[in-house]
Formats: structure tokens, C-alpha cells, sequence
């Protein structure tokens, strides 16, 4: 049987050089000790979590990668009738009258980051081609293979032919001729 309105820390390091004393001080003293001592695996205190549940982390960063994945973790909470409580950003408060406004500006925040990830993404992709780097599939067929199968072709083969010795579909020698 689950108590209803647990109280939950969550922490989490980036690398091993780092560890969670820090962060366990910081939820220690911000809740009294009260907080669950289960390892920080979130997928398992997503599980464990149930109306009246609070999670509380030290910083936003600490539980999720970016905007867009705290949103989901955040809507997924407030699902099962759990909040969530940020210690370094007091404005993440799903707990409080607020929540719907918390809720509205993690989308918008996740808008604006998948925004800029695509604006870094075609001016990245535009530098490359400028570099002459070539984007999509390498060719089934080498510069001189492709030489000779439109030669065989112009010669009269059948692009099946043509197709089948190389080993690849005829769709692959009619793109040659385009």
C-alpha cells in the first residue's frame, strides 16, 4: 500500500567524477530528511509515484536534459497527481496555485529550444555544404562503375542487365540517366 503524499528527492550526476553529496545535502535540508532514499533512477520513481506525491530536485537540470523533456516529465507527474519542486529555480512549482502557468511556460521554453536547435541545425548544415561536404546515402556505385553503366547503357544494354551485375535495382542505373 502506498502512502499518499510522499515526499520525493531526486538527484542525478553527468559524469563519474562527480557525485550526489552535494545535492543530497541540499534535499536533506529542504525537507527535514523527509525525502525517499531510493536510487535516483527516474523511470522507477515515475512508477512509484501517486496522487499527492511531491518531487522535489535541486535544479531542473538534474532531472531532465532540456526544456521539451521537462515538460514531458512534468505533465507525466501531474498525470498521476504528483508535483514537482525545483530548489534552484522556485519558479518550477507544480505543487502551487501556478501550476497551469508553469506548465504554459515549460512549452513555451521547450518551443523556443527546439526553435533555436533547428536554426543552429540548417546554419551548420549550410557552413557544411558551403565546405563542399556531401549530405544523404553514399553512392551504391563508385564514379567509375557509373561511368561504364551509362557507356553499357548508351552501348544498348538493358538497365536490368546493367543493374543486375553490379548488384544493385535498376531504379539505381535509371537514376544515372537522369
Amino acid at each position: 500500500m502506498h502512502n499518499a503524499g510522499m515526499i520525493y528527492g531526486y538527484a542525478r550526476v553527468s559524469t563519474d567524477a562527480q557525485d550526489l553529496n552535494s545535492q543530497r545535502a541540499q534535499l536533506t535540508a529542504a525537507e527535514d530528511n523527509r525525502h525517499d532514499r531510493q536510487p535516483p533512477q527516474l523511470k522507477k520513481l515515475m512508477k512509484a509515484l501517486a496522487p499527492g506525491d511531491v518531487v522535489i530536485t535541486p535544479a531542473v537540470d538534474r532531472l531532465s536534459r532540456d526544456a521539451t523533456d521537462l515538460l514531458v516529465i512534468t505533465r507525466d507527474m501531474q498525470r498521476v497527481g504528483a508535483g514537482l519542486r525545483s530548489l534552484a529555480e522556485p519558479v518550477v512549482d507544480t505543487t502551487s496555485d501556478f501550476a497551469e502557468l508553469v506548465l504554459a511556460m515549460l512549452g513555451v521554453a521547450a518551443k523556443l529550444e527546439r526553435r533555436r536547435i533547428a536554426e543552429r541545425t540548417a546554419r551548420g548544415r549550410a557552413d557544411a555544404k558551403a565546405k563542399g561536404v556531401k549530405f544523404g546515402r553514399k553512392p551504391k556505385l563508385t564514379t567509375h562503375q557509373q561511368r561504364e553503366a551509362r557507356e553499357r547503357i548508351a552501348a544498348g544494354e538493358t538497365q536490368r542487365g546493367v543493374a543486375r551485375s553490379y548488384n544493385v535495382s535498376q531504379a539505381t542505373i535509371s537514376r544515372l540517366e537522369a
